[in-house]
């Protein structure tokens, strides 16, 4: 059978959600590093690491993902098979935070050095969340949260993230203080992300959208035939 032709390069989804997980996962733990906070979409999992360490930080993000899949089926009323495959990817995502934060200590923490890692953090987050956006596969709920909402409520995509985050940072905020009696993990960068990032995402979709096509393995089959 002869091979569908796309008028773009061909991006594989399974590839963009490897990558996205990798990215994205490395980008929570390098922006905590950087001293400037962490992101908006762990910021909660991290309070509670913070405020109950018997669990690791990656533990309480697969906890803090269940909330989010239940959420989305109240939402939909109905059982959604899709959310329990996104809900393994989140753990896989969640190891590996515990993983990245067995080495990250090898890296220099130089104030030069913390500017470039919250760059390079923020950037590999957006980065990563607009390919997980466009895989075409489950992907961590942190991602799928923002999406899904927004195809639910109808608001767009860079409002309904920006919001989420917003509302991440508050619960991550009062958690720290009534616990803590300070602020932990929230710093100028995690707000900055958080104020930002949704319209960045949108700004790197848009790209990849004129770049390339994204499709996965068994949609390729069904089109050309090949299994």
């Amino acid at each position: 059978m002869k091979q569908e032709k796309y008028a773009l390069p061909l991006f594989r989804g399974e590839l963009a959600l490897a990558l996205a997980v990798v990215f994205n996962s490395f980008g929570v733990v390098l922006m905590l590093y950087s001293g400037s906070g962490i992101s908006a979409i762990s910021s909660v999992p991290y309070a509670f690491s913070e405020v109950f360490p018997f669990l690791t930080l990656g533990t309480w993000t697969y906890l803090f993902q269940a909330v989010l899949i239940l959420t989305l089926m109240v939402l939909r009323r109905r059982f959604v098979v899709s959310y329990l495959f996104s809900f393994v990817v989140g753990f896989v995502f969640s190891e590996l935070l515990d993983l990245h934060e067995l080495w990250i200590n090898v890296l220099p923490v130089n104030p030069g050095w913390r500017v470039l890692y919250f760059v390079v953090s923020y950037l590999i987050l957006c980065f990563g969340i607009a390919l997980s956006n466009r895989c075409k596969l489950p992907i961590v709920p942190t991602d799928l949260f923002p999406r899904e909402l927004a195809q639910i409520t109808k608001i767009t995509y860079p409002k309904v993230k920006i919001s989420f985050d917003a509302i991440c940072l508050l619960v991550t905020a009062g958690m720290t203080l009534l616990f803590l009696g300070h602020l932990q993990g929230i710093g100028i960068g995690t707000v900055l992300a958080a104020l930002t990032m949704g319209k960045v995402i949108g700004i790197m979709g848009n790209w990849l959208d004129r770049h390339f096509v994204f499709d996965i393995h068994h949609r390729l089959a069904e089109k050309t035939g090949v299994h």
